[in-house]
């Protein structure tokens, strides 16, 4: 049985995508996402953010230009990758980003959390058969 690697992430663009392109003229888009989670410590409410990279291919990399910015709730379906590196210090440095398979567009009013991915939503990518 080989390994599995599924994320599933709902949360806001930190910043405006941008897109580039490969040398073969497959189009690539970074994008930042914050993930928000709200718990209770005692009497207390805490937040808590994750900070994640987002990269995204072919025409669901420019359909995530087009049609989003900064700010805008999206779930994003994908794997996981682990980056290594080096840095001109000698200093070895590494990260972990998502690859997204598929990029759900959340209703505008649903920046609070609220909204469903599935009505209303626009969906770029693989369609799952029902």
């Amino acid at each position: 049985m080989s390994d599995t690697n599924c994320v599933i992430m709902t949360g806001n663009l930190t910043r405006k995508p941008e897109v580039r392109y490969t040398p073969n003229g497959a189009a690539v888009t970074d994008f930042g996402l914050a993930s928000n989670r709200r718990y209770r410590q005692g009497d207390e409410v805490k937040d808590e953010v994750c900070f994640i990279d987002v990269t995204v291919f072919g025409t669901t990399a420019e359909a995530v230009v087009k049609h989003l910015d900064k700010g805008r709730k999206v779930v994003v379906e994908g794997r996981l990758r682990h980056h290594t590196w080096e840095t001109e210090t000698g200093q070895k440095r590494s990260k972990l980003d998502v690859v997204a398979e598929r990029v759900n567009f959340m209703p505008q009013g649903s920046r609070n959390g609220d909204g469903d991915a599935e009505s209303g939503a626009r969906s770029q990518g693989k369609r799952r058969a029902a």
